[in-house]
């Protein structure tokens, strides 16, 4: 007997964190107006949307020692942005990215529980660590953790973060005093103090925030090496992935999933949503074309070599990003380059875009262009359709969170031409089914 079809579920990514926004398009607006996180909001509930997503950025991006005027200019904090937003929407669930490294499991456990009140259950929280250099140095500790201890720090700071959320029952009566004898007692049935006593962190005290409607905020995490693997399977509901091809997302969601029953978890308990960008047309050549022009809109040449100096360690400005890649080896010498730790091994990163420059005969640009691409859907809207469902279908996604390129607009054409289509298809729905996030996920 064949299985029922899945159903997909898909969320949408505000833009304006890196290079992915194309700023220069007369149609982009403003990344802090109200106005912006609203249309696409409202425009994602329209489409029945599982939830919004907004990333973070706790310092404007910086190379050696100067703005990158092609990244956003401004970025406002994420749980403010989506308390208001909550007052503007019924049904949509609202991520937000904050980060372990530079908060306190108390009181971040405490905005994400306030926030799943003001939105009725609907509140995820996006666990994300940090190794930029240069973002430390806004705070107190400074500096940047190797990767071992942002894991563990993370991990920890979840699970105290948990313990926190459950230490009120669902019917748990709030604190409330009661006259005897002169004296004050207070009612705390169902509240449990919290004692934690971690590597990173120690809590002993009552939780001020009661039990949230959908339990406690869906946790979303982000990260595709080992321990990034290990701890969505233990620690997440949903995860991020990048992988570009059929055959790779369904290696990385076998491997995931498996991993998950040492935790005593199933696999409906975790969904892997790749970050995905897509560009459509009336005809194929219309949408490639389109996917073209996007790519290089938002790949600059000054991008383009900011991209090489994070590989290669060095000074790369005096090189034609339209040119060949030089023949120069990478500095290998110095961890931190521009105010930045480069993840993984640069010297084994830089030989692969050697090799793929001198196969495909690339410039610079063209280059990063190739190797920047996130998975993108590019099509007629009949296309994108077909290939979402096919991904979800063949066990290589759950679903997918939409980048687009525009802000705030950019969804439109996909809730409008896409969206019906995977509804006739019959693995969308065409209405909320429940009212909390954890309804919408399944979880």
């Amino acid at each position: 007997m064949s299985r029922p079809r899945k159903q997909v579920h898909l969320a949408a990514h505000f833009p304006g964190v890196n290079n992915t926004t194309v700023w220069a398009d007369p149609r982009s607006k403003s990344q802090i107006d109200f106005s912006s996180f609203r249309h696409l909001a409202e425009t994602a509930e329209r489409g029945k949307f599982d939830f919004f997503f907004l990333a973070e950025g706790l310092r404007l991006r910086e190379l050696k020692g100067r703005i990158h005027d092609l990244d956003v200019v401004g970025r406002p904090e994420s749980m403010t942005v989506l308390a208001a937003l909550a007052a503007v929407t019924e049904r949509l669930g609202l991520a937000g990215t904050v980060n372990a490294i530079f908060n306190e499991p108390y009181e971040l456990a405490r905005r994400l529980a306030t926030l799943d009140h003001l939105s009725d259950g609907r509140a995820a929280w996006n666990v994300v660590t940090t190794s930029d250099a240069f973002t430390g140095e806004n705070f107190r500790r400074g500096g940047f953790l190797d990767r071992a201890d942002r894991y563990t720090r993370a991990e920890e700071f979840v699970r105290l973060a948990r313990e926190l959320w459950d230490s009120w029952d669902a019917d748990a009566l709030p604190p409330g005093g009661e006259q005897d004898g002169g004296d004050l007692f207070v009612r705390t049935e169902g509240i449990r103090p919290v004692r934690f006593e971690g590597r990173h962190f120690s809590t002993s005290g009552v939780f001020n925030v009661p039990r949230s409607p959908q339990g406690r905020p869906v946790i979303i995490q982000a990260g595709d090496s080992d321990e990034g693997r290990e701890f969505a399977a233990k620690t997440a509901d949903v995860i991020f992935s990048r992988h570009s091809t059929l055959e790779s997302g369904k290696a990385f969601y076998a491997d995931v999933k498996g991993r998950l029953a040492r935790y005593g978890r199933e696999p409906y308990q975790l969904k892997i949503l790749p970050a995905v960008t897509f560009a459509l047309g009336d005809t194929e050549e219309e949408a490639a074309e389109n996917a073209a022009r996007i790519r290089r809109q938002q790949v600059s040449p000054q991008t383009a070599i900011a991209f090489l100096e994070q590989v290669w360690g060095r000074d790369m400005s005096a090189y034609d990003p339209e040119g060949p890649l030089p023949d120069v080896a990478p500095d290998l010498s110095d961890g931190v380059w521009g105010g930045r730790v480069p993840l993984g091994d640069r010297a084994e990163l830089a030989a692969k875009w050697r090799a793929l420059a001198e196969e495909k005969k690339l410039s610079i640009r063209e280059l990063v262009i190739e190797v920047t691409g996130r998975q993108a859907f590019i099509g007629t809207p009949e296309t994108v359709a077909a290939r979402i469902d096919e991904f979800v279908q063949a066990d290589a996604a759950d679903g997918f969170i939409l980048a687009p390129h525009l802000t705030p607009g950019g969804l439109d054409d996909f809730v409008d031409r896409v969206v019906p289509l995977l509804q006739e298809r019959g693995v969308f729905r065409t209405e909320y089914a429940g009212t909390t996030l954890r309804d919408h996920l399944g979880l």
